[in-house]
């Protein structure tokens, strides 16, 4: 649905609208929210937003493993949305990620890896970001960022980030910004867009959200174009992730 009002273009994705993905890999099985073109999945409308081309948001059951595969050119946020994720790569090692706690990977010319649920007697969420990279072939690198609760309560917390003025952010080679903000009932937050620029919305989990006078409910999202101001304000206790990526960009190949 789009929602139009005045000089901004708010576009609210319904939680039914937005792509659902199920299967069997590796001792388990997995449940997938696709918001935009992945694997088998294609949507011309939603085939990327910007920089940012790939955003799923994936339940893992207990045990599960999405098996080992390689990518490359691609910058990965991962976002850890419950239990306990565990990253490894094609030597077997990699780190754990905790609720709130984010990961950021720069394939570059190219690596293999897997996620797994780490925990034998819970499923594990997850939200995996793919943003188009500013070079390609660069050198494998991967970091992590440990995120407690309060430091992202009622404000929007840098997770990873191009801008050098978002500090504590781990630092991604693609115009993007990605923040986190546990939102208690009755309060907002604020975010500034400069020309050119757009946001992508999602209510990871609680109630609904207004955005600019739109309601965005759990597991919605919203597209936000030529807004820049814009206004998010709890009508619940509220966990969210919000992207902002510049708009005029060219396809690159990923993967």
């Amino acid at each position: 649905m789009e929602s139009l009002t005045g000089r901004d273009l708010i576009i609210v994705r319904q939680p039914d609208s937005i792509f659902q993905a199920r299967g069997i890999i590796e001792n388990g099985t997995f449940e997938g929210r696709w918001h935009f073109s992945f694997d088998k999945y294609y949507d011309r409308e939603y085939s990327h937003f910007g920089t940012l081309r790939v955003f799923n948001d994936d339940t893992l059951t207990p045990g599960a493993t999405w098996p080992l595969h390689p990518h490359r050119n691609i910058e990965v946020v991962t976002y850890c949305a419950g239990g306990v994720f565990r990253h490894a790569d094609e030597n077997g090692e990699g780190d754990i990620l905790r609720k709130g706690w984010v990961q950021h990977t720069t394939v570059g010319r190219g690596m293999s890896h897997s996620e797994i649920n780490d925990n034998q007697d819970e499923a594990m969420r997850f939200v995996q970001m793919w943003f188009l990279p500013s070079s390609t072939d660069l050198e494998p690198e991967l970091q992590r960022k440990p995120v407690e609760k309060q430091e992202r309560t009622n404000r929007l917390l840098p997770l990873v980030s191009s801008n050098a003025a978002d500090e504590g952010a781990l630092p991604i080679a693609s115009d993007a910004r990605v923040f986190s903000s546990f939102l208690k009932n009755g309060k907002a937050v604020e975010h500034h867009l400069d020309t050119g620029r757009g946001a992508y919305l999602y209510v990871l989990e609680g109630g609904t959200v207004r955005a600019n006078g739109h309601t965005v409910p759990a597991l919605g999202a919203a597209r936000v174009i030529g807004v820049p101001d814009l206004h998010i304000k709890a009508e619940a206790d509220v966990e969210l992730l919000l992207v902002e990526v510049p708009l005029a960009v060219s396809n690159r190949p990923t993967g």
